[in-house]
């Protein structure tokens, strides 16, 4: 379909950021000739210089952020218009210039006596910066010179550079062949491998996998000296930042304890024999001899697929919402209304779905629906992410309006929660019953043990690096290849396909993003059930969450919706609701 067949209604609403592209050109004119933080360096011990920066790098960050977003989204709109790749690229590269010019800030704000730092939490004017000061005070023995920290930003193109080698090996470059599908010859993609992988055909899912693979093994060379970039910044980036390691790190810049990222990792290990049984189950129900990894996603339900338009799906949705009250169920409405969501595939159009803030206006949302039962829980968990935006936005100042990544995933899963919860209490189809709970088992796998394997290889990545050692295809694959077997058991075959899976991971080029992942649905599990056996006590504080931003660290933010990171209880629930749903549905499945 081509994007002027699409109806307007299910096209997002861009021009409430710009109302044209000559108003976007005009306002980074505006941007580029106004960026100049100088006049503010070596004035930052006085309190009125330095509120007036904060305000003002305030004013230029609004400005930037609606740039990049009507860039993004336009060029998401259809790739083959190459004007809105260079205005994303002009931005990217003011991005860049903009953290050159305010490499003065942190060296010299590390240089100001702690106790006039600690002053101005006590002082009102403050307020809207008094989280980012205490930052400031914790980094102090983590921030370099001004000369060091200018250098640091001027290389950040460079250090991004692995990251954008890695999306144009995975995107454009990779030797991905031809495979017949549905009657015709179509190259093997992305896309198409997840479809194939989730059919029935196995001869088909062990073809694609196999030349998948494939594509993926013959650059396995470069790709590994990409990742061993990549791993090497990491590490010149924690010694030159003064810290003990790559892991602590990235969770003192995101403000998490330690300990969050322990538990995970020891509470996922201590209930591996749950996950084991479901694979075991997996095979027992296809009736395979042996059990590969091309069978992981193989359907083990048929026929139970909800094929509802995107208008019926979007009020199925807030329906299912119900359980966060009525202004939850008035914004749900209210984007769609306003147009914030951009509903169908066309041609150019990026792929996927995505939830994109833009300050002061509203939040965007981008989808390719097709009417399944999958794409109804994506709605729920985009909007997710938008409400989550929106209540920051609306009972936060900007510089706490921003959450960070740790908290990002809560907000959309717990939709999903709410959304198959629901959805099971009006079943009455058995046989879709038992597609959901094995929908349900699914997800947790994927978001909670999938990305837990991916948190321990990134650990154990790093800290191999650490030691000096360098990183080689041989000692990734044994690495990635020893914990999959850990995860996964006895009962699938471990070939060395599998043990090159690392090599398809584009979040390995953020690095220690995917356990906030398996973080995030241990938290909306959590969050889930709470809202339903306790109600509206349990929403009031859900939405002192959802209305938090960053006005606090991310752990002290999900303590406000009664889930603490820092104990075992959250984790342990967790995994007995993986338990417990594996438990229902061998009774459906009769095993």
């Amino acid at each position: 379909m081509k994007r002027n067949e699409v109806k307007q209604q299910y096209k997002w609403n861009t021009s409430d950021i710009f109302s044209s592209d000559e108003e976007w050109e005009k306002c980074f004119k505006q941007a580029e000739s106004s960026l100049c933080f100088s006049e503010f360096a070596g004035k930052l011990h006085n309190s009125d210089s330095l509120l007036e920066f904060y305000r003002e790098d305030d004013r230029f960050s609004i400005l930037l952020e609606r740039l990049a977003i009507y860039a993004n989204l336009k060029h998401d709109e259809d790739a083959g218009i190459s004007k809105y790749g260079a205005y994303y690229a002009k931005v990217v590269s003011l991005y860049s210039k903009y953290s050159t010019e305010l490499a003065f800030f942190e060296p010299e704000m590390a240089k100001i006596d702690e106790s006039y730092l600690k002053s101005l939490l006590s002082d009102e004017r403050f307020s809207d910066y008094d989280y980012s000061i205490k930052k400031i005070i914790k980094r102090k023995s983590h921030t370099v010179s001004e000369q060091e920290e200018r250098l640091i930003g001027m290389s950040g193109e460079i250090f991004e550079s692995f990251r954008e080698t890695f999306g144009m090996i995975d995107n454009l470059d990779l030797p991905l062949p031809e495979i017949e599908w549905e009657g015709e010859s179509v190259k093997l993609s992305h896309g198409t491998y997840g479809i194939i992988l989730h059919s029935e055909n196995r001869d088909k899912r062990k073809e694609a996998y196999e030349k998948y693979y494939g594509a993926y093994k013959s650059l396995i060379n470069t790709i590994t000296s990409v990742y061993h970039g990549n791993v090497k910044k990491d590490v010149y980036l924690s010694k030159v930042y003064k810290y003990g390691s790559c892991l602590e790190h990235a969770l003192f810049n995101e403000d998490v304890d330690r300990i969050v990222y322990d538990n995970l990792l020891k509470t996922v290990d201590k209930n591996l024999p749950s996950m084991h049984r479901y694979i075991s189950d997996r095979k027992k129900l296809l009736g395979y001899d042996k059990l590969y990894f091309y069978d992981i996603y193989a359907p083990l339900v048929q026929g139970a697929d909800l094929k509802l338009t995107f208008d019926e799906a979007y009020d199925y949705v807030i329906k299912g919402l119900a359980p966060l009250g009525k202004e939850y169920q008035a914004l749900l409405k209210k984007g769609y209304d306003e147009r914030w969501i951009d509903v169908e595939e066309t041609e150019g159009k990026r792929n996927g779905a995505y939830s994109a803030y833009c300050p002061g206006v509203h939040p965007f949302v981008l989808l390719n629906y097709k009417p399944t039962t999958n794409d109804i829980f994506t709605i729920a968990h985009e909007m997710g992410h938008s409400l989550h935006s929106h209540f920051s936005s609306i009972n936060q100042p900007y510089a706490k309006t921003s959450y960070t990544i740790f908290v990002a995933e809560v907000a959309s899963t717990v939709n999903e929660v709410l959304l198959l919860k629901y959805m099971l209490k009006e079943a009455v189809d058995e046989n879709f019953r038992k597609y959901l709970l094995n929908y349900y088992l699914d997800t947790i796998r994927a978001t909670l043990h999938r990305q837990s394997m991916f948190a321990e290889f990134e650990y154990g990545a790093h800290e191999l690096s650490e030691k000096g050692e360098p990183l080689t295809k041989e000692n990734l694959c044994e690495l990635y290849a020893g914990i999959g077997k850990k995860y996964y058991g006895g009962d699938i075959e471990h070939d060395y396909n599998i043990s090159c899976e690392w090599a398809r991971i584009p979040h390995f080029y953020r690095s220690f993003y995917v356990y906030k992942y398996a973080t995030g649905i241990i938290t909306a599990i959590n969050i889930a059930n709470r809202i339903l056996s306790e109600g509206e006590s349990a929403v009031r504080d859900y939405f002192k969450f959802l209305s938090g931003g960053s006005s606090t660290d991310p752990v002290s933010l999900l303590k406000l919706a009664g889930v603490d990171l820092t104990k075992q209880e959250p984790f342990d629930f967790a995994m007995r609701e993986f338990d417990k749903t594996l438990t229902e549905f061998e009774k459906l499945m009769g095993i």
